[in-house]
């Protein structure tokens, strides 16, 4: 998993307005209001792994083998410091509206991404908000691969 997660952080580091990526370890949960976090900023974690049995190859270690499906979550987060009100001013909207076009930025990276040689083309599952009450205007992503032979 750690080689999975250093060619994620890899690859999204190609998206250069993210100012901090990062394995999700509650950076933005257990802070506040001083997160250690740059903003814009990009946390990855592995929120579920099933695992099938496939068989035996007994020139590996451990010699029972599997095939895992993933999902992998990224939370994109920002603070929020402008309004997206109909009569603000349209600079002020275009900064509000930013993190929509990071998480575009971050699918054409991802979407079809293979992270490793035995992985499958990375697929986006799901999109949405996270409630929070801090300024913090934060969506989890979540894409789903599969792994064979791990």
């Amino acid at each position: 998993m750690k080689t999975l997660l250093e060619n994620l952080q890899a690859r999204l580091s190609e998206v250069t307005e993210l100012k901090y990526i990062d394995e999700n370890w509650g950076q933005l949960d257990y802070y506040s209001p001083n997160m250690p976090v740059q903003w814009p900023c990009c946390l990855i974690d592995i929120a579920q792994a099933d695992y099938s049995n496939m068989g035996k190859d007994f020139s590996k270690k451990p010699k029972d083998r599997q095939n895992v499906s993933l999902s992998v979550e990224f939370t994109l987060a920002n603070v929020k410091l402008t309004n997206t009100s109909l009569k603000a001013p349209q600079n002020q909207k275009d900064n509000a509206w930013a993190i929509f076009e990071w998480a575009e930025k971050i699918h054409e990276k991802l979407h079809g991404f293979s992270p490793l040689e035995n992985a499958s083309k990375m697929l986006r599952f799901s999109f949405g908000r996270v409630q929070r009450d801090d300024g913090v205007q934060e969506y989890k992503i979540i894409y789903h691969l599969e792994m064979h032979n791990v």
